[in-house]
């Protein structure tokens, strides 16, 4: 049981849209243009500034349970990899790496498999969002300084799609996965982003915050320039 999934859900009482993605694709196979791309809509047509990309393994990439590249996937996981190499590119996942995974084995071999560092949280995913975001902004080199900065991957709105508007990250929200999911909560997440649209709901803004400080630079070299204008006419 996801206890950490079942406290927050009630946040979507007071605050619904913390469940809807910035964009939906049905497989992996819709990475097959680039993240930034596959967000741009969502961003006024402007491809946003990725500096890292926390994705899902179950039923995202792999098969449930299992800890290796969905074989018709690999081709796009290298490209996805290549394209965040390192460590911008974060496993995340509530099987590997979580709580069911104590002693890390199965971290550690899907590691091995992928490449990739899979982050290790004893909280399940929303509740993480904060550690996550807190690991990515202490990797210096990758220069991630706002959520702003990082998109979401994944199969669940009430795991994955949270986590990244808990935080005001990007998310992209794979609606049907590598093998059909039938359970009764698949139906009702399946179903939830289009009655909320109906009523006007939608996905929670991202903060722009490079546009804000662009501005605030451009206002601080105005003021400089006005000062030295000053010194100059007094001086003459």
């Amino acid at each position: 049981m996801n206890l950490s999934a079942t406290l927050n859900i009630f946040k979507l009482l007071t605050k619904p849209s913390l469940c809807l993605p910035h964009a939906t694709i049905s497989t992996f196979e819709g990475l097959s243009i680039s993240v930034p791309a596959v967000l741009s809509k969502a961003n006024g047509d402007k491809f946003p500034k990725i500096q890292a990309v926390v994705l899902d393994k179950d039923n995202c990439f792999a098969k449930p349970k299992e800890n290796e590249i969905y074989k018709p996937y690999k081709h796009l996981f290298e490209e996805l990899r290549s394209a965040f190499p390192g460590r911008r590119l974060l496993i995340v996942s509530n099987s590997a790496g979580s709580g069911e995974d104590p002693d890390g084995k199965e971290a550690d071999l899907l590691e091995k498999v992928t490449g990739v560092k899979v982050f290790k949280h004893s909280t399940k995913k929303p509740g993480c969002a904060v550690d996550v975001y807190k690991h990515l902004h202490s990797i210096k080199p990758l220069g991630v300084t706002h959520p702003n900065q990082i998109a979401v991957i994944g199969d669940r709105l009430f795991t994955d799609v949270m986590m990244a508007n808990m935080i005001g990250a990007w998310s992209i929200w794979i609606k049907d996965g590598v093998v059909k999911a039938d359970g009764f909560l698949s139906r009702v997440e399946k179903g939830l982003p289009g009655r909320l649209r109906r009523y006007g709901i939608l996905a929670p803004a991202i903060e722009q915050t490079e546009a804000k400080e662009d501005a605030k630079g451009k206002s601080t070299k105005e003021t400089r320039a006005k000062v030295r204008a000053a010194k100059e006419k007094s001086a003459k």
